[in-house]
């Protein structure tokens, strides 16, 4: 029988250092929020690899439609030969993301080509070369989309250097003293010091930061960046791959301010599991590049295409944007819990917008310390107690919840229970 030990050092002579692999077991089966790995273990699973399983692990509606793609056909290239769920998945993509303008949309594979292929449309629509990002987002691993990612460790340690024209201004941040005016003030003032507006083919920003620490942009910070978009002529790009289908409360999170984006960029939980990506926006902009400029050769696969259809049925089928919402009233609510408590004092604030909660974890509140070494071990506690979790955050002192939203009560207070337990232990050690 395999071991975890066998794998781990299997793996440490195979694969690439670079590729972290945060848990020291290898899995071997998962149904919704559980998980097995090669020794039998069971565990409840907070992560959804990475905001990928909104539907669960396996949802059974998702598994049948893939399954009788498999039995048509698997891959055709959908720039040579298209098909139906090609069309099909854009056609009700136009019709789900916010906003009056005609929509359409275009697929890819990872959420970094997503990203990379907006600005792209946003270059190609305006002709102009500037893109503007906040410090702390994520938007990727490639050279463009480093270039535009606010987090330097790990993400951009000796890969420079990056791509011109992208700059970077704070993102608000109550928690951490940088008020939604000082950011409009720093992006007006980078058009005064460092870029002309004129100049500027977008501007990209997810609703709530994902890598930055579950940090969320109000609906009146996101209306001043529309605004500042429509003044100066400029594309907004919302960044919705770890906050879309379903995740907050909203199909999409932008939809909670009520504004209309240019460009929405998507990915992970789209496809339940299956590799596939999307820029959808306003018909005019996504017409700009010529034939042939977009693409790639797995770019809407029908497995994942035909993936993807069936998870937008089931979150209508299963309510999952409410029940989003009531997730994230019962987790956020019991962290707040935890937090007024004098023994959990290291709890210095929790913050979610539906069902995308994050609980950040500090040596002192009065100085608001990150508890960068606390969070790590508490990933590592919770882990041997049966439950993974995730950190992130651009001091890694923030623990985020993306526990599939099939998951029932009972699973998620039982995964609640452990995070407390390991907690208490940490702090009274």
């Amino acid at each position: 029988m395999s071991t975890n030990q066998s794998f781990v050092a299997r793996r440490e002579a195979a694969v690439s250092r670079g590729i972290s692999a945060g848990m020291p077991f290898y899995i071997d089966r998962a149904e919704n929020a559980e998980m097995w790995d090669v020794e039998g273990k069971r565990f409840i699973d907070f992560a959804g690899g990475i905001a990928v399983l909104n539907t669960g692990h396996r949802h059974p509606k998702v598994m049948e439609a893939v399954k009788g793609q498999m039995e048509r056909f698997t891959h055709t290239c959908a720039m040579v030969t298209p098909y139906d769920s090609f069309v099909e998945l854009a056609e009700k993509l136009n019709a789900l993301v916010p906003g009056p303008t005609p929509k359409k949309t275009a697929f890819f594979t990872t959420g970094a080509e997503a990203v990379e292929n907006a600005v792209k449309i946003a270059r190609a629509s305006t002709g102009r070369p500037g893109v503007v990002a906040f410090s702390g987002g994520f938007h990727g691993r490639t050279l463009l989309t480093m270039g535009l990612t606010g987090k330097v460790v790990p993400y951009k340690v000796g890969f420079g250097p990056f791509p011109a024209e992208i700059f970077h201004v704070p993102f608000p941040n109550a928690y951490r003293g940088i008020s939604e005016a000082e950011s409009l003030k720093a992006l007006d003032t980078l058009f005064k010091a460092d870029v002309d507006a004129s100049r500027v083919a977008a501007i990209i920003i997810e609703p709530v930061q994902g890598e930055g620490g579950f940090n969320i942009a109000s609906p009146s910070f996101l209306q001043a960046i529309r605004a500042v978009c429509d003044k100066h002529g400029i594309v907004m790009i919302v960044d919705e791959i770890q906050t879309g289908f379903a995740r907050t409360g909203k199909m999409f999170a932008v939809e909670h301010a009520g504004i209309e984006p240019d460009l929405v960029t998507m990915a992970k939980s789209l496809a339940g599991g299956f590799p596939l990506s999307a820029v959808t926006g306003k018909a005019a902009l996504m017409d700009a590049p010529i034939p042939g400029g977009l693409g790639g050769t797995y770019a809407g696969s029908p497995l994942a295409t035909t993936a993807a259809l069936a998870v937008i049925d089931v979150i209508e089928e299963e309510k999952l944007i409410e029940r989003a919402e009531k997730l994230g009233e019962r987790i956020a609510g019991r962290f707040r819990a935890m937090a007024q408590r004098n023994s959990l004092s290291v709890i210095g604030d929790v913050r979610n917008l539906g069902a995308m909660i994050a609980m950040e974890l500090v040596t002192d509140r009065e100085t608001k310390e990150p508890a960068a070494d606390l969070t790590k071990a508490l990933v590592a506690k919770a882990a041997e107690k049966g439950l993974i979790l995730l950190s992130c955050g651009t001091y890694a002192n923030v623990i985020r919840v993306l526990v599939p939203l099939t998951a029932s009560d009972a699973l998620v207070d039982e995964g609640l229970d452990i995070i407390e337990r390991s907690l208490e232990e940490l702090v009274s050690a």
